[in-house]
């Protein structure tokens, strides 16, 4: 009896195991069709980061790097990403630090969202994987980390794709006061500002972000599915923390770090940006869409599209338009 038991119990095990990795299996490849446009979804360790990103296109082309801004992340390039493939060029998306499975090696690290991090974790990524020069393009925080990368190493940005054009941060200038009609627009900011706010975030996320989505591209007719696709990425651990510490930092209420010190500096001085670049302006800019407030800062190679009836997630709202810019701004010489 006791050996007819044992042999039940292993088939039993035998069993669950098989459900189990039946299972798990569908849910993997529910994974992979998820990020099938985006390509492979991989991880690796750069700087202080291990660094969730997806890969596509050909190992020989030539790399294009796309950065997502806040609250977005990769999924804002699920159409822009095919286009770019089927012209040759090999593509990363990675998810910047406190979004998705992007994570810090260390519990210890600093959650740092100033703009010299966000930066230099996108130097410390292309070196990981041995890129030495990419086209970087990217919308919100992604657009201010490529401008970074074009002002601090060039060398490293073979094209550069901004949407909002120049968005460095300028902590002197954001301490003096804008007219009421664009202080509003700044809300969240004052908001994030308090503990209410960092509360407040940390409760809301989903609900809080879905609402930066609507305001901030009012024609865009984005379904749940799709807001939800993205909203995975903000349960990561750190991501409340970096966003409070981001705008904290641009309004001069909490500290950088000062390792980052010396290229804030740098950046302080509005340095130009040499490198070829397309910039792009949508109805989330306003009266500063036609980019003549910033065209004199980019002194390389140069161009400035306008998109109407777009807010501020280019990518998403028009791949089109932006997979074309990164093609052209390739081909500048």
């Amino acid at each position: 009896m006791k050996t007819i038991f044992k042999i039940k119990n292993s088939i039993i095990n035998a069993v669950l195991l098989i459900a189990f990795l039946l299972v798990n299996t569908a849910a993997i490849a529910q994974t992979e069709k998820q990020e099938g446009s985006l390509g492979t979804l991989k991880q690796i360790n750069a700087g202080l980061l291990n660094v969730g990103y997806t890969e596509a296109g050909p190992s020989n082309g030539t790399p294009v790097i796309l950065l997502h801004g806040w609250p977005y992340d990769i999924h804002s390039y699920n159409e822009v990403v095919p286009i770019l493939v089927s012209k040759g060029y090999h593509v990363f998306t990675p998810y910047l630090r406190g979004s998705g499975t992007t994570t810090f090696l260390s519990k210890d690290t600093f959650r740092n969202g100033q703009q010299a991090a966000l930066a230099a974790d996108i130097i410390a990524f292309m070196d990981a994987l041995k890129i030495d020069k990419a086209v970087v393009g990217g919308f919100d925080w992604g657009a201010r980390t490529a401008v970074v990368m074009g002002a601090l190493w060039p060398e490293r940005v073979k094209g550069l794709v901004s949407v909002s054009g120049y968005l460095v941060v300028n902590l002197e200038a954001n301490l003096k006061p804008l007219p009421p009609k664009a202080e509003l627009g700044w809300w969240y900011q004052y908001y994030f500002a308090t503990e209410r706010g960092k509360l407040g975030y940390s409760q809301n996320t989903y609900e809080f972000n879905k609402q930066i989505w609507q305001i901030a591209s009012p024609l865009w007719n984005f379904d749940k599915a799709t807001y939800d696709q993205t909203a995975q990425s903000f349960n990561n651990p750190d991501h409340v923390a970096i966003v409070i510490h981001n705008y904290r930092w641009r309004q001069s209420l909490e500290a950088g770090e000062s390792k980052y010190d010396a290229l804030e500096k740098r950046l302080a001085a509005r340095p130009e940006i040499k490198v070829p670049t397309i910039t792009i302006g949508s109805d989330f800019d306003g009266a500063f869409a036609d980019g003549k407030a910033y065209a004199n800062k980019f002194t390389g190679k140069y161009a400035h599209r306008i998109l109407k009836g777009i807010g501020h997630n280019v990518p998403q709202e028009d791949p089109k338009s932006f997979a074309q810019a990164i093609i052209e701004v390739d081909g500048m010489k």
